[in-house]
């Protein structure tokens, strides 16, 4: 095994042990892109250097700014569309029925840079228009994310026009956006009350979290191994209160756990139910 191989070995181990994330045998390339300037920053010059660095400083700071260069950091308003959809027309209105007076409790696991959860609470202040009254007690969403560098970006709710133009209709933009000037914009401090955000690895515990009648996990699972998907699909469902649903990303299945998921068709898109 070649000296780089070995490195590469190495620097496997460590990311999945340090947040799941599973790297393929061809990843190579993308751990370079994204690994370049910050090793270049600190004078290291191979993963294996890398890797010893951190496990001799594992409170220096390296380890967190490795993670958040590779966790992928991509996403937009309203991704897929139907999954805020199914939100308005089907959970919200069953969440009133069976839970009158009750406040609905969401969680966006791994929300990236924001635009998740605040999908979520322009999706529930449009149930709200509505539906006058029907909501009693709101909302809330509880963001998580493991990059304490994009939860920091998440809070300030500020946006540049690429970002915005991601998914993001103009109507949208205009009731729900201040513009700061310089083609950037943030979200509406009404908007922004609802979404509480807290840094949490998903391989952690999840007993502080509490418990959520909605969980969106979505575009996340793919990136790890089976066994470690299974594992967090079990603890989700320990958050779930009974009769909760689970919204996964579009290219994600929940194959097995029938003990504690059902599957709900939807037209389109599917989400699960917790037993």
């Amino acid at each position: 095994m070649s000296t780089a191989t070995s490195d590469f070995e190495q620097f496997r181990v460590f990311l999945e042990k340090a947040c799941g994330i599973l790297l393929g045998d061809n990843k190579q390339y993308l751990v370079s892109s994204r690994l370049n300037k910050l090793m270049e920053q600190q004078g290291i010059k191979s993963l294996g250097e890398l890797v010893q660095r951190i496990q001799s400083q594992p409170r220096g700071g390296l380890r967190e700014q490795v993670v958040d260069a590779m966790t992928t950091n991509e996403t937009l308003w309203f991704r897929d569309n139907y999954p805020f959809e199914v939100m308005k027309n089907r959970v919200i209105p069953e969440f009133i029925k069976n839970n009158p007076g009750q406040r609905l409790r969401i969680w966006s696991a791994a929300c990236s840079s924001g635009q998740e959860p605040y999908s979520l609470s322009m999706t529930l202040d449009e149930f709200e228009r509505s539906n006058l009254g029907q909501l009693k007690m709101g909302g809330q969403i509880v963001a998580t994310d493991l990059s304490g560098l994009m939860l920091n970006n998440c809070r300030t709710g500020e946006y540049d026009s690429l970002a915005i133009a991601r998914g993001l209709s103009p109507e949208r933009l205009q009731r729900y956006f201040d513009s700061k000037g310089a083609g950037r914009y943030a979200v509406k401090p009404a908007i922004r009350s609802r979404v509480e955000f807290r840094a949490f690895n998903l391989l952690d515990s999840y007993a502080a979290l509490g418990k959520f009648d909605v969980v969106f996990c979505r575009n996340v699972l793919i990136y790890f191994s089976a066994q470690v998907k299974k594992d967090i699909l079990l603890r989700i469902h320990g958050t779930l209160k009974r009769g909760g649903y689970l919204f996964l990303g579009a290219s994600e299945a929940l194959n097995g756990l029938p003990d504690h998921y059902q599957m709900v068709q939807c037209s389109p898109g599917i989400i699960y139910q917790a037993k």
